[in-house]
């Protein structure tokens, strides 16, 4: 048997550009990259003892990816989808995103086809099911959320050659749901906690936000980013990354109304681009109460 080039055939994978996509697009989340190159090792080499004739039942797929929100699990998601397709183990790059709106129904005989349709769509490719705990309700005897659950399991079983599922939400309440649903826990072997930003990385996050839209902070609004980041954490449904984009957004807004409030002057490509620290400082975020939304 002829010697393999496990080089050549990483770099022919293209799964090493997928990687380095997922470096460039995420900021920190080391333990979660690092993850996530051992898991393309692993069906790289899988792969490859298949393709000389070793013959081994295929690593199981399914996975959970558990953190807060804003942590990256969907653009993860969709590396992984990329890897997966590259070496072959489904079909088409393609992710599916859904929650328990998009697979349960609201009265009897609903919920069934509602789930069927949905795999149909991710079929060949990955299904991410976020807040996949809200499936599960024991409390209302009337819920249907139990019937798209055991029509998941049975597909994640059936189906695994095929399609990939990835549960995704808080760390709690998806322990909570793997216990009340052991079907879940065993049909998964990759279970991924995506931890919090801390916030040096916040700002490189929002500062890369800004450059993709051609926008940037003045060194005094850096500044006061940094405060409002800073106060920002310590208050309720804080979100990471999805936090500091809805923190952007507002602050465009404030620049677009200072400008335009100003149209009767000049106006420079600097200006144009520039935020300034009134466009942070107006955030409610310094003057509420502790615990009051921003």
């Amino acid at each position: 048997m002829a010697d393999i080039d496990l080089n050549a055939r990483f770099h022919e994978s293209g799964i090493g550009a997928v990687l380095a996509q997922l470096d460039a697009e995420l900021v920190g989340l080391k333990p979660v990259k690092r993850r996530i190159r051992e898991i393309a090792a692993l069906l790289l080499v899988d792969k490859l003892r298949r393709d000389v004739g070793l013959t081994a039942q295929p690593p199981t797929l399914h996975m959970s990816f558990t953190g807060n929100p804003g942590t990256g699990k969907t653009t993860v998601a969709a590396r992984m989808a990329d890897i997966l397709h590259r070496l072959g183990y489904i079909r088409s790059n393609h992710l599916v995103s859904v929650t328990r709106d998009d697979l349960v129904g609201q009265y009897i005989g609903h919920t069934a086809p509602k789930t069927k349709e949905i795999l149909k769509k991710a079929m060949g490719g990955v299904l991410f099911i976020d807040e996949a705990y809200y499936l599960y309700r024991p409390e209302n005897e009337r819920d249907y959320g139990q019937e798209s659950i055991e029509i998941l399991l049975q597909v994640m079983e059936s189906r695994r050659d095929d399609l990939v599922v990835i549960l995704a939400g808080y760390a709690d309440r998806m322990n909570r749901f793997f216990t009340s649903n052991p079907g879940f826990r065993s049909r998964i072997a990759h279970h991924i906690d995506f931890p919090d930003y801390e916030p040096a990385e916040l700002l490189a996050i929002a500062e890369l936000m800004l450059q993709d839209q051609n926008y940037r902070f003045s060194p005094p609004a850096r500044d006061a980013f940094v405060r409002y980041l800073d106060a920002r954490m310590q208050q309720p449904h804080f979100s990471n990354a999805r936090s500091v984009r809805n923190a952007l957004d507002r602050a465009r807004l404030r620049q677009a109304v200072r400008l335009f409030d100003a149209r009767d002057q000049p106006l420079t490509p600097e200006a144009l681009m520039t935020l300034e620290p009134g466009e942070i400082l107006a955030s409610r975020v310094f003057t509420v109460a502790a615990g009051a939304a921003p």
